[in-house]
């Protein structure tokens, strides 16, 4: 079975583009007196803009000129104009593929750059491993890695392998908030989590389900009902700080994919990852069912005071009634035979 890809090919293309405004072309592609004098040391037009375009690859998006690549026509025209040379002698360049390799290793070493290693490509890992402790979004990952790239002055690799980093630092990662949300667990906490997988007696649902269940409307016996759910969460008694032990992104992002599982789906996950997950969704269990009974307090306080509200209204215009109908017998009383 194929990988899977960490990104979407929207995304792959993105981290290669070019600059899409006029002034980011001036800002990255503007030559300063050293770049203009080796430039001119190259014999031709067409190896003089040949090698202002391998210079402007490498500066930004940060890769080396692929083979047979035809430069955006606005990078062609902003290079020609500063050479005073027609882009349009473009074909001509490096007709000998050697060319080619020369001026880029003659680049490299003039702006000291260097093609990434086996020792990058571990660094690299090791390092966005903390970055994926808070975020599993491939693009995120490989934004971060292109801008490392460039800053450590590393020629970019290809697509391909920007996206094995990714995905092997974002294994790495998730395998760290696992161990962050499972390691405080007693062998009395596993149990007590494997227990919310089982069917409930006399029900078609797992104890898991059951506390995940919505309020209802705002009426006493549902208030009780969550009110016993919370206390059956509590006391899980899970290890203190556990909702501190990741980034708030992660846990309800796990929260979330748990929340979607069936009970079976849960048995089927790997021991660290389905404790890691039932953690998760406790933690969000909890939160939400304390707000789902301070909304079912308002609701149901709410509807008494209304109900309070339209009584006394009642009475008041039942007194007033009362009063006019007193009042209409005392006159009468008094009139005149």
């Amino acid at each position: 079975m194929p990988r899977r890809s960490l990104l979407t090919p929207a995304e792959r293309t993105g981290l290669r583009a070019f600059p899409m405004t006029d002034d980011e072309f001036i800002r990255h592609y503007t030559f300063s007196e050293p770049d203009l004098s080796a430039i001119r040391q190259r014999r031709g037009n067409h190896n003089r803009l040949g090698f202002a375009v391998q210079l402007c690859y490498l500066r930004y998006p940060g890769f080396a000129l692929p083979t047979d690549a035809e430069p955006p026509a606005p990078l062609l025209a902003i290079v020609g104009r500063q050479l005073r040379v027609e882009p349009d002698i473009w074909p001509q360049y490096a007709q000998r593929p050697e060319t080619r390799r020369q001026h880029l290793a003659e680049l490299q070493a003039r702006q000291s750059l260097s093609p990434v290693t086996i020792a990058d490509y571990r660094r690299f890992v090791h390092q966005l491993a903390e970055l994926a402790q808070q975020t599993d979004r491939g693009i995120v990952l490989a934004e971060a890695l292109v801008e490392m790239l460039r800053q450590q002055r590393i020629i970019m690799p290809a697509l391909d392998v920007i996206e094995r980093v990714c995905s092997e630092a974002l294994t790495r990662g998730t395998r760290q908030v696992y161990e962050a949300l499972t390691a405080p667990l007693s062998d009395h906490h596993r149990r007590a989590l494997d227990g919310l997988l089982v069917i409930r007696e006399g029900t078609k649902g797992s104890g898991l389900v059951w506390r995940r269940q919505p309020p209802g409307p705002p009426k006493p016996k549902h208030v009780l009902t969550h009110l016993e759910r919370l206390k059956t969460v509590r006391e899980l008694w899970l290890p203190d700080g556990s909702e501190r032990a990741i980034h708030q992104n992660r846990l309800l992002k796990i929260a979330r994919e748990g929340g979607q599982m069936t009970t079976q789906n849960l048995r089927d996950l790997e021991p660290a990852r389905r404790y890691a997950t039932l953690v998760a969704v406790i933690l969000d269990a909890r939160v939400t069912l304390i707000d789902e009974i301070i909304d079912l307090h308002d609701r149901f306080m709410g509807t008494l005071f209304s109900k309070a509200k339209r009584n006394h209204a009642d009475r008041f215009q039942q007194s007033g009634r009362r009063s006019t109908t007193r009042c209409a017998c005392t006159h009468a009383s008094a009139a005149p035979c």
